[in-house]
């Protein structure tokens, strides 16, 4: 495989290491979003559950009725937190896989850099070469009588 194609295929690798990156960076946006849902919902559902009141001021059965509405809203809360938790260990591995994938393309982008240079080196002595051989080819001619 020649240089160029080399070069060639590593900057398309680097390209899609790009692609993954920037999918793997949205991804993570969205599911940051959905974190922070979760978290203004919890926070709504502690404020219903402070805002129902003491149960004990009320008649027996407007009493019962409000600690089952407690009850219910806790039970929706504690259900969220456990969302919530699964959701960011869910996050925790996306954020993982973008490390791995940035990673993986800062390394590729290195080594298309560095073949980058080697051939841009070697077409230099190629131009220099070509350059002197001009020169000592002028000078023979001008040393010829």
């Amino acid at each position: 495989m020649s240089k160029r194609s080399t070069i060639d295929s590593l900057d398309t690798l680097v390209t899609l290491r790009s692609r993954d990156v920037d999918r793997l960076q949205a991804d993570l946006s969205g599911k940051a979003g959905v974190r922070d849902r979760y978290r203004a919902n919890l926070e709504r559902l502690a404020g219903l559950c402070a805002d129902s009141g003491a149960s004990g001021a009320l008649p027996l059965v407007l009493s019962i009725n409000c600690a089952n509405y407690k009850q219910a809203v806790m039970q929706i809360a504690d259900t969220h937190r456990n969302d919530l938790d699964l959701h960011e260990a869910d996050m925790a591995v996306t954020q993982q896989a973008l490390n791995s994938a940035w990673r993986k393309r800062e390394v590729l982008g290195q080594v298309l850099e560095q073949k980058r240079n080697d051939l841009s080196n070697e077409q230099q002595k190629h131009d220099r070469k070509q350059q002197d051989e001009l020169a000592i080819q002028a000078w023979h001619r001008g040393r010829q009588p």
